[in-house]
């Protein structure tokens, strides 16, 4: 058997025996270990497995409070990269692998190209990173001219564990309870969206999520509770 049975029996355990997303990916584990370490034939892709459906778990988000907390004890290409990540939505690798082409000044975009799914989408450039930007551009635009002197091809973008750990730091040094991470300045981004009144379906377009459902997520995490419902303690007495 090789991995279209692999694959059958991996869909078959989801479709037929309905089992947990956690259940289906120790099946797979547990398959490739025993074609790679016990048979010596690594399976090829498993391409087209229905997976079972993961735990939907409600994102981390911090405060507007927090965000200016954290931000403020990075510095350099973390800091950069982390504003990046709040105040225009990105992933980390879209911010890491964004290019010169990719930003336009003028209209205060950014062109995420092949994104999460091979999309691209437009999103919003924070206006107050043109001058910062500018300048990380000017210099890396006269480090480019300095590798084009010597014709070696040998530098490439920042590695993400730099901006991780970084992250990592300044959420420490800031005091904060939060598991908060890159991917939180993301989340923070959207739900501070909302807070503010935007559209559910213009916020899914400047994330971009394939459905609307997955941007949802973030109505259970505005300041003003969930679905926007009110506690009965902060209600008015009854007349």
């Amino acid at each position: 058997m090789g991995e279209a049975e692999v694959l059958a029996f991996l869909t078959d355990l989801t479709v037929r025996g309905r089992v947990s997303y956690s259940t289906q990916m120790q099946g797979l584990s547990a398959l490739l270990f025993l074609y790679r370490d016990v048979l010596q034939r690594p399976l090829g892709p498993v391409r087209g497995l229905v997976r079972a459906s993961g735990p939907r778990r409600v994102p981390v988000v911090l405060t507007g409070a927090e965000v200016a907390a954290v931000l403020a004890k990075l510095g350099g290409d973390p800091w950069l990269v982390a504003m990046l990540l709040y105040e225009a939505g990105l992933r980390l690798m879209e911010a890491l692998t964004m290019r010169v082409k990719d930003v336009d000044l003028a209209r205060r975009e950014i062109r995420v190209r092949r994104g999460k799914g091979a999309k691209d989408r437009v999103t919003v450039f924070p206006e107050r990173l043109c001058g910062p930007l500018a300048a990380h551009l000017e210099r890396v635009g006269e480090q480019h001219g300095r590798d084009l002197a010597t014709g070696e091809r040998r530098r490439h973008h920042l590695d993400p564990t730099v901006v991780q750990r970084a992250l990592g730091g300044a959420v420490r040094a800031a005091g904060l309870a939060k598991r908060a991470t890159c991917h939180t300045l993301r989340h923070s981004f959207a739900t501070h969206l909302l807070e503010a009144g935007y559209d559910i379906r213009t916020v899914r377009e400047l994330l971009g999520h394939s459905d609307v459902s997955t941007t949802m997520v973030y109505t259970h995490v505005l300041n003003r509770g969930g679905l926007g419902v009110r506690s009965p303690a902060d209600l008015p007495p009854p007349v």
